[in-house]
């Protein structure tokens, strides 16, 4: 068994701030490559809910640093949230990479707040840095981890704002705000006044981040370009190991990172998508054992990424796939050299009773489109549609006294496939499903939904959720989407709703279904359909909103998946 040296030392950032960490090292005179983990939770945790102690690493023939960053652990100065990430990225890169007995070669890997700090301080793109491994991570910072197509995400926000808060409440000893932070994090969502702006989070936590993500509801602030990556790494070249989960909240970013990259980069960029949430990586999520094929692998895979790219080992990563994806219902893994282009169109069709009877609303099989154009994927045949399909609409209802709550999917705790069956029954939920598959019918990364709607009130939330439905009458989610509208008139307005990318089998004998909803409380904050923000809409003022859905006849609404 190797011997593994544990030390903790400390570095000067360009503003002589010190920097702690520690040092997993095994025992020998060789010369390593380093393994770099900047993270804000404390060294000792080091990421282990989902990769293994650094100890682990180090036994694998690596340096490994795991360090505070500013304002976190026993680092000094302050925390504020991803600021001084790139400067201090790029110091602590020029410290380790001049470590004694290192070869000087880094890589970076870790999860969420410890994927951004890689890319933070690959944006520099500094010549001793050699590859990464960001896992769960925004490309754009509000489109990919704040918002959700408009739509605030309430609950992964503010549930990981607390946290934060909790830990510089215990950095500072302060054991009153500590315990009540502690306990309204068992308690969300926090029922004050306007839900989105909790008391709590004014008192205890002024200067924390949520505020300034929420009243920065704007695209195209200046608060966002500033801390995105998206707007950083337009110049860089640099092999990424890119991972993510199918109901990870952040697998927008991802996705939207690792395509951009491809078209960007020439070194190799890797992807890996497990059926997880953000957290635990394993066989379970949900009401789903996915398993033995689920548990995970990523750390072996890590080694060898890593291996190849700073030990100069071929370790066959090269001519693999590039493009490795579990398949849920099937439960395997798949690859792909690209993700798929092929098309299938589900045209949502009803008789007006969508919102009572299960078997009212229906999903037809209408055409498939192999590797479309923007213009096919806005243009059908009418004339065949309202030939087959009959124009109806259905009503939905959004009363904010009982909004549609969330189960499962990747906006909320606990995240993962849920039996929903009982949720589908209710009114105020509209449910479209197909015939019974003849075929095993597969969804492969992005699917869309372009519905036709109309409103009375200045705003409205749309949820759409893709479900299976069993012989049994059981119905598992898959996938979903959310979008914050705001409406321009009364007459029906084309919506188009991008859902989380996915991958899917669904067997023969079953069925795929849809459903839309007003609501996804609390994963999003409810609309108010005054039109007003999520931070200025008291909930006392909050209306009932009615929406129109059109479909067949001149609103041909339809369903969009890969496959």
């Amino acid at each position: 068994m190797v011997k593994i040296i544990k030390q903790t030392t400390s570095m000067q950032t360009r503003d002589r701030v010190r920097l702690d960490a520690d040092i997993y090292r095994p025992e020998t005179e060789e010369k390593l490559p380093i393994l770099l983990m900047r993270q804000p939770y404390g060294r000792e945790i080091a990421s282990t809910v989902v990769y293994a102690h650094p100890r682990w690493y180090a036994a694998q023939g690596y340096i490994v640093v795991i360090q505070d960053v500013r304002g976190r652990g026993t680092s000094a100065g302050k925390f504020d949230l991803f600021t001084h990430e790139v400067a201090d990225g790029l110091d602590t890169i020029n410290w380790v990479s001049s470590l004694p007995n290192s070869t000087g070669k880094v890589g970076m890997y870790g999860f969420s707040y410890q994927g951004m700090t890689q890319l933070y301080t690959a944006a520099h793109q500094p010549n001793c840095l050699k590859a990464i491994a960001p896992a769960m991570v925004a490309y754009d910072l509000y489109r990919d981890w704040a918002y959700e197509n408009g739509a605030f995400c309430l609950w992964a926000n503010l549930a990981w704002a607390i946290q934060l808060a909790g830990e510089t409440a215990r950095l500072q000893k302060d054991e009153a705000a500590y315990l009540k932070l502690k306990a309204a994090s068992s308690h969300l969502p926090l029922h004050d006044s306007i839900a989105a702006n909790p008391q709590l989070m004014q008192e205890l936590a002024p200067d924390s981040f949520y505020h300034q993500w929420l009243n920065h509801a704007d695209a195209g602030a200046e608060y966002w370009q500033k801390r995105s990556p998206k707007y950083l790494l337009d110049q860089i070249d640099l092999p990424m190991l890119h991972i993510g989960g199918w109901f990870d909240p952040y697998l927008r970013g991802t996705m939207n990172l690792y395509q951009a990259m491809v078209a960007q980069c020439h070194q190799p960029q890797h992807l890996l998508v497990g059926p997880w949430g953000h957290l635990p990586w394993g066989s379970k999520l949900g009401q789903v054992d996915y398993g033995i094929e689920a548990q995970n692998p990523i750390d072996e895979i890590q080694i060898r990424w890593f291996d190849h790219w700073l030990k100069d080992i071929d370790t066959g990563l090269l001519k693999e796939s590039t493009i490795c994806l579990f398949e849920m219902g099937s439960n395997n893994w798949r690859e792909f050299d690209s993700l798929p282009r092929k098309q299938t169109i589900f045209y949502l069709a009803s008789d007006g009773l969508a919102s009572i009877r299960e078997d009212s609303g229906m999903l037809w099989q209408y055409e498939e489109v192999v590797d479309p154009s923007p213009q096919e994927l806005i243009e059908t045949d009418l004339s065949q549609i309202i030939t087959e399909f009959a124009h109806n609409i259905d009503i939905l209802v959004h009363d904010p006294w009982r909004p549609v709550p969330a189960l499962g999917g990747h906006a909320i705790y606990p995240s993962g496939s849920f039996e929903r069956s009982l949720l589908d029954c209710r009114a105020d939920l509209l449910t479209y499903t197909s015939a019974t598959l003849e075929s095993d019918l597969h969804l492969t990364g992005v699917v869309t939904l372009t519905v036709f709607c109309a409103t009375k009130n200045p705003s409205f939330d749309l949820c759409a959720v893709l479900s299976t439905v069993n012989p049994d009458g059981t119905v598992f989610n898959f996938t979903q989407g959310y979008i914050r509208v705001v409406a321009l008139d009364s007459n029906p307005n084309l919506i188009t709703i991008p859902l989380q990318p996915t991958c899917m089998c669904i067997k023969a004998g079953n069925s795929l279904r849809l459903s839309l909803s007003g609501a996804c409380f609390p994963a999003y904050p409810l609309n108010s359909g005054d039109g007003k923000l999520p931070h200025e809409s008291r909930q006392i003022d909050h209306c009932i909103i009615t929406i129109k859905i059109h479909s067949g006849g001149d609103y041909p609404s339809k369903l969009v998946i890969n496959n």
